[in-house]
């Protein structure tokens, strides 16, 4: 039998003064009430309650047994209820894994504006490219790009963004403009490792789908090491319009290949569960799924 219903039919036959008392407010039978208290007093190995035909009293040990009962009672039920609530309004710590580059730029923004409504929440933000074991790292919710590898996972999909492969005007100068998704072969092609897959660049045209593998000068795990080498003439890259886009509106960086298309990039909110999702995991996804995408120029 479970230990706290035991407990919780002792504290009743306390109350009630009878078997038949506690079983009428627990809606079970006399028996089963009986059943319950003979089932603690054998555990204990003691008495809990003077038994005659006419009364029903607690013995010394008893009276101790139902004082702390009604402690343990009272302290699971403010345990209960404090889960509850954290099920219910967004309190704790929420831990959130991001890439350094939107991480930094449009997920911190976002997360300001959500705990402006949410006093009882801190945020722990991690900015770390790559795919890691949310579990293990104790994160509740990670920002993707791309494709994802661990099908264990929960995605919901945030937005896309467009992909431009863009060059310094000083590189092209030098180098020559790619036409074609073949001309890369020959240029210095700089790789983003946290866009999947690492080394080859799809393209769809007229002729349907290309992909060519790529090779350059740099290769970095986030945006920003090979943005700046673009900027500075090292090559091509392939990067979200979201990163690049100042750079091309300023001239920094020239896009290349424009009668291509390319697959957006893919940003996904993943979490490790689906059933039981606390609270501030939930409040947050509705939060960013609609603040995202009309920030940084996004598709929804």
């Amino acid at each position: 039998m479970d230990k706290l219903t035991s407990m919780n039919v002792f504290v009743r036959v306390a109350k009630a003064g009878s078997f038949a008392g506690a079983a009428k407010d627990l809606d079970i039978s006399r028996a089963m009430a009986t059943k319950h208290i003979m089932q603690l007093e054998s555990e204990l190995n003691t008495r809990l309650f003077n038994r005659t035909t006419r009364s029903l009293s607690l013995t010394e040990a008893g009276e101790a047994y139902l004082e702390r009962c009604q402690q343990v009672l009272l302290d699971v039920a403010e345990m209960e209820s404090a889960i509850t609530h954290l099920q219910t309004e967004p309190r704790g710590t929420l831990k959130i894994l991001a890439p350094p580059v939107i991480g930094a730029s449009h997920i911190s923004p976002g997360l300001t504006e959500y705990l402006k409504n949410y006093p009882d929440l801190s945020v722990e933000m991690v900015l770390k490219g790559g795919q890691v074991d949310l579990i293990d790292e104790g994160v509740d919710l990670a920002i993707y790009l791309g494709q994802l590898n661990d099908t264990s996972l929960v995605a919901r999909k945030l937005a896309s963004s467009s992909l431009v492969v863009c060059a310094s005007p000083e590189y092209l100068k030098a180098h020559g403009t790619p036409q074609d998704p073949e001309d890369l072969e020959d240029h210095s092609c700089l790789i983003n490792w946290a866009i999947p897959p690492r080394n080859k660049w799809r393209f769809k045209g007229i002729l349907g789908e290309r992909t060519v593998t790529v090779t350059g000068r740099m290769q970095a795990n986030m945006a920003d090491p090979i943005r700046n080498a673009a900027v500075n003439g090292l090559g091509l890259i392939m990067l979200p319009r979201y990163i690049v886009g100042r750079d091309i509106e300023q001239g920094r960086l020239q896009v290349v290949m424009e009668q291509y298309g390319i697959a957006p990039l893919e940003i996904y909110a993943v979490y490790p569960h689906r059933k039981y999702l606390s609270a501030k995991v939930r409040s947050f996804l509705e939060f960013i799924q609609a603040w995202l995408p009309h920030r940084i120029g996004m598709n929804p």
